[in-house]
């Protein structure tokens, strides 16, 4: 007899059916969706942070192993979607292909990678906010823009600590509001921002090329400084780590399942789609970003974008693309926090959360009160920690995530091989899923100490949790014992 924390769900049981929540979502809404919340801090502000302290120019290089690793993870997402086409994305695949223990780690896993990951572009979007506010001479107290922790500089010219970053609890706020109008109508405002970031990251190509310095990429990749991940390839290695969330995007495109019109075919395309676009994308930005400004000017520098444009002297030029910016951050933490709460209503269908969690509005159909207790926890991290501690929770939680589904395809091609794929990956079952696995695990190890401790300690609460609550409201447990 099976132990019941290795009990599976059957495939048939993910198969598209009946949904309280709008199937309204087509495949260039899913792409859209994919890059709106790729496109985002990753590229906007981890990036100067990622090449000022680990891999120097070699930046570009991180860019390019973070998207090989998740390509692979992508064909894999991409063939247990349109086997699965229902709301959890790696939970519900985890559920199916390796039992219900695995399967509550890993979706307690995404429900720390998605908030925290909100909560990190909330915490860069208040930096390029409060720059554009600068812009127009308007001036917010130091002391409300950043994390407890962190020195500020005052007016007056001496420095104290921060308060907390005010701007990023009212940005998190702000997007719930507008998911809980309904997906309908906040999917097309998200389509909208979307154009506009693309068209934004399009100028600012355009216009800095000509003023690209090659003496900014020498020498390519720096001497390590005798310490792991401190420039030369293990700095490399450690900036793709950190940078990895920034590809964070195409697996919210499968949580998106229920909210999708023919889901089996539509997420496969709306998950490879996205990947592709943001993966040449973030490639060729990265290296207009580090060949405008030396590595060494944006250690600690949050918001390079606008340190790259404040070089051209084009005051306008500025306040349009900053302005931009900011507005194109909406649609980040709008698949976030939309993808959070998909996660936890999956969970919440199968008993292993509390049934409030998949209450849906009768007006608006979305799951309003998990959209609320997201945002709460949210807007806190986001005030309370520095961007640089939540970029590293996020990747290893993505990174842990990806790792599974790779798995769980070569689980799933033995445990049921003439199940439907809608999408099969290309050179068989061992081949992509084992690369997968092979480039996430070399990245996340990679990842200091401190980031592992807090992934460990965010486990153990969520076991614990588990064994006292989930194990016992499972579905799959009152099935069984009805039977």
């Amino acid at each position: 007899m099976t132990m019941p924390i290795w009990r599976t769900k059957p495939i048939t049981s993910n198969t598209p059916k009946q949904t309280e929540l709008r199937r309204v979502l087509g495949p260039w809404q899913l792409i859209a969706l994919g890059i709106g919340v790729t496109i985002g801090a990753g590229l906007f502000s981890i990036t100067g942070v990622a090449a000022g302290q680990y891999a120097g120019p070699a930046v570009v290089i991180s860019f390019v192993i973070a998207a090989l690793a998740c390509a692979f993870a992508g064909l894999c997402y991409a063939e247990l979607a349109g086997m699965m086409p229902t709301a959890g994305s790696a939970y519900t695949y985890a559920y199916t292909a390796m039992g219900e223990i695995v399967a509550w780690i890993i979706g307690w896993d995404l429900i720390l990678e998605y908030t925290v990951n909100a909560s990190a572009v909330a915490s860069s979007w208040s930096g390029y906010f409060t720059s554009l506010l600068q812009g127009w001479g308007i001036f917010i107290d130091p002391r409300l823009l950043a994390a407890p922790s962190t020195l500020v500089t005052m007016p007056d010219g001496h420095q104290t600590h921060a308060w907390f970053n005010l701007p990023s609890i009212f940005i998190i706020f702000a997007v719930t509001l507008l998911l809980m109008r309904g997906t309908r109508e906040s999917s097309k405002i998200n389509a909208v921002i979307v154009a506009l970031k693309l068209l934004i990251i399009a100028s600012v190509t355009i216009i800095c090329i000509p003023h690209i310095g090659m003496a900014n990429f020498h020498p390519l990749i720096p001497p390590n400084t005798g310490e792991f991940g401190h420039f030369g390839f293990s700095g490399v290695m450690r900036a793709a780590g950190m940078i990895f969330f920034a590809y964070i995007g195409f697996d919210i495109v499968s949580t998106a399942a229920q909210d999708s019109e023919n889901p089996q075919k539509n997420i496969p395309v709306g998950i490879l789609g996205s990947l592709a676009i943001c993966a040449a994308i973030y490639a060729i930005f990265s290296f207009v970003i580090v060949g405008m400004v030396n590595y060494h000017h944006m250690a600690h520098d949050p918001n390079p974008v606008a340190t790259v444009i404040d070089t051209l002297h084009l005051p306008w030029f500025s306040s349009i693309i900053k302005l931009g910016i900011t507005i194109g951050y909406l649609s980040v933490i709008y698949g976030l926090l939309m993808g959070q709460s998909r996660v936890s209503l999956a969970m919440a269908q199968d008993g292993l959360l509390p049934d409030y969690f998949k209450r849906l509005n009768p007006r608006s159909k979305t799951p309003w009160i998990s959209h609320i207790i997201t945002a709460i926890v949210g807007s806190l991290l986001s005030a309370c920690l520095p961007i640089d501690i939540l970029g590293a929770m996020t990747s290893i939680g993505t990174l842990l995530a990806f790792i599974i589904v790779c798995a769980g395809v070569m689980i799933l091609r033995f445990k049921a091989p003439n199940a439907q794929r809608r999408f099969r990956m290309p050179g068989g079952a061992f081949a992509i899923p084992l690369l997968g696995i092979l480039s996430c695990g070399v990245v996340i190890a990679s990842l200091d100490i401190t980031t592992w401790i807090r992934l460990i300690c965010w486990l153990v609460i969520g076991i614990i949790i588990y064994f006292c609550y989930g194990i016992h409201r499972s579905t799959l447990n009152t099935s069984s014992t009805s039977e």
